[in-house]
């Protein structure tokens, strides 16, 4: 029961995305809503609400807000974390994403097999980076984590 049932990303004041990041976000809100693991731990001797959870991910004041319900709407928790330690690795993200996306267009299979493992180690990084601003907040998976970094580049891509 401790995962994810719903996301709502707080995106509609954004830019409208590239056809590339919007298909980023769809295919990482679909992964997440197939299988996820989110636990809330207990905070200050208090047993955290059970899940599932209803997922609220924004940018409000150049920070990264987590605002978590309950599946009945009761308020479960609500996290903001610092932007300042994922952007570079957002940006580094980007920049291997439009390789990618570019070399996908014209180049050698092999060519795109080697921008696809630098840009899934990018991603792996970014998940590590969340996993540990995370640390005491709430327990994620490693797939989860990279789900919810892309998530996150969505929201910096219009920020």
């Amino acid at each position: 029961m401790s995962h994810i049932a719903h996301i709502d990303l707080d995106d509609a004041n954004l830019p409208a995305p590239t056809p590339e990041i919007e298909q980023e976000r769809r295919v990482a809100m679909f992964d997440l809503m197939e299988r996820n693991r989110f636990i809330l731990p207990a905070r200050e001797d208090r047993a955290a609400p059970a899940g599932p959870y209803r997922l609220g991910l924004a940018i409000r004041e150049k920070r990264l807000v987590f605002d978590i319900a309950t599946e009945a709407g009761e308020k479960a928790a609500e996290f903001h974390l610092s932007l300042s330690p994922f952007r570079q690795v957002v940006k580094d993200y980007f920049q291997i994403c439009k390789s990618y996306f570019d070399a996908v267009k014209t180049a050698a299979p092999s060519q795109i097999e080697t921008i696809d493992m630098a840009r899934r180690g990018i991603h792996n990084e970014g998940a590590r980076i969340l996993q540990e601003r995370l640390e005491g907040k709430a327990e994620v998976d490693t797939d989860t984590a990279r789900r919810l970094f892309t998530l996150i580049c969505v929201l910096h891509f219009g920020g």
